[in-house]
């Protein structure tokens, strides 16, 4: 375990970013936030856990709302400063109630924000 820590720059808050992505059709679900603990927990569970910013504490992805995320891979970028998760999500990524934390498209050549998708 310690080498997969000693490969990654946390932040000064302790933390690094995760990008979480569906393994079976590739779609970015989610960014959030991991620390060691996190990170630890995850590995040896299979079960995606964050650390809450606004909380500031632990997170087991689907622990109140049951949409839970079952960690199927898991890199890390060139600098060791960025993690790349790979998973099965059961019901909804966000908590919007949407499949995806990314529903908020920018038209470009208007420059205003259009909302995709339904919440379930």
């Amino acid at each position: 375990m310690g080498e997969v820590i000693d490969n990654l720059a946390f932040n000064e808050q302790g933390l690094i970013p995760v990008i979480t992505q569906d393994a079976d059709g590739q779609k970015v679900l989610m960014l959030a936030w991991m620390n060691k603990d996190a990170l630890l927990i995850t590995l040896s569970t299979k079960r995606v856990t964050y650390w809450s910013r606004s909380r500031q504490q632990l997170w087991a992805k689907g622990e109140t709302s049951g949409h839970t995320q079952t960690l199927v891979s898991m890199s890390f970028d060139c600098d060791g400063d960025a993690i790349l998760c790979q998973v099965n999500q059961v019901g909804a990524a966000c908590h919007t109630h949407r499949p995806n934390c990314f529903y908020l498209n920018v038209d470009a050549e208007q420059q205003r924000v259009i909302i995709s998708g339904n919440a379930a």
